[in-house]
């Protein structure tokens, strides 16, 4: 199953808007010091669930940094293993 962002690929990201957020969408969060882009599962007052496309939870979060809003195709970087 392919993801829906693909390793790599260049996004844009802003501040999210809690008011709005909903589970299925897409953030980006800090977990151990490390950024990643993961999808809410469920909410649950001020914790959100997170997990990926294939199925996978990650567990609960406190916080959530900002929520890509536009995704280039085509548009690749290159990110070195160890660098985040």
């Amino acid at each position: 199953m392919k993801g829906k962002i693909e390793s790599g690929q260049l996004c844009t990201v802003a501040p999210i808007d809690l008011s709005t957020l909903s589970v299925g969408d897409i953030v980006l969060c800090k977990v151990r010091g490390n950024e990643y882009l993961h999808i809410v599962k469920a909410i649950n007052g001020p914790r959100y669930q997170i997990g990926n496309n294939r199925g996978l939870v990650n567990g609960w979060i406190g916080s959530l940094g900002m929520q890509p809003t536009h995704v280039e195709t085509g548009v690749s970087v290159a990110i070195p293993w160890g660098c985040c």
